[in-house]
């Protein structure tokens, strides 16, 4: 399992790069998509804020851990201000913020509160790992090599193939401009990219490939970052 882990953090940069390109929708005025490269302090000052507002804005536990697509708020929620009206820019010399960004109206949530999606599971058997936020961005399910893998909602195969480290035969269903499911460790992959698919269809069937046992991994990003897909799947 110590094993597992450290092949599927390899792999996580990659993932989190493609799931972010796929999800890549417009954000709202007031909100910015983390992009590669991106830190706080870098956000900050292109959006004349400081740190410590776009935490307290965001609820940020650990303002050192960002993701790949994550939707931050960089303007101030109605009636709030910023914590300082300077800002450190990146050679030590005080900025003054000339402008603040628009809000972005209420209906434009940032990715601490998603919207709500129904899921089905996407394949019976034992669930083995849960989702933490931190080693494990989804959940593994176990059962017999060659159970049917089902699509968790509808949606569009935006990758299917074997070309990130640490997941193995993967597929990649983009559900709306919000919304990705990922498949990984699959035998045999049943659907194409591009191919669009219904709840409940069968996608693929599941497998051990970059794994060391048969096993579902199963992921849910909102935005670009992960969340709990138990908190969308039915009860078990």
């Amino acid at each position: 399992m110590l094993e597992t882990t450290r092949i599927r953090r390899l792999g996580c940069a990659a993932l989190l790069a493609l799931l972010a390109a796929c999800g890549s929708a417009p954000v709202a005025p007031g909100y910015y998509r983390v992009e590669r490269g991106d830190t706080l302090s870098k956000i900050a000052r292109k959006n004349r804020q400081s740190v410590q507002s776009i935490t307290r804005w965001n609820s940020l536990t650990n303002p050192d851990s960002i993701e790949i697509g994550q939707v931050l708020r960089v303007a101030p929620p109605a009636g709030a201000a910023s914590a300082s009206g300077t800002i450190r820019s990146g050679g030590g010399s005080d900025a003054s913020a000339s402008a603040t960004p628009r809000a972005a109206p209420a209906d434009n949530a940032p990715a601490t509160a998603p919207a709500s999606i129904s899921l089905v599971w996407p394949a019976d058997g034992t669930v083995i790992r849960r989702f933490d936020g931190a080693n494990s961005k989804g959940i593994d399910i176990s059962a017999a090599a060659g159970t049917p893998v089902v699509a968790a909602a509808p949606g569009t195969v935006v990758y299917a193939g074997n070309g990130l480290r640490g997941y193995g035969n993967l597929l990649i269903l983009k559900h709306n401009a919000d919304y990705l499911t990922a498949y990984a460790h699959n035998r045999m992959l049943l659907v194409k990219e591009g191919e669009s698919v219904k709840r409940g269809q069968k996608i693929a069937e599941m497998g051990d490939t970059d794994t060391d046992r048969v096993m579902l991994h199963f992921e849910l990003r909102y935005q670009g970052r992960s969340i709990d897909p138990s908190k969308a799947l039915p009860p078990r």
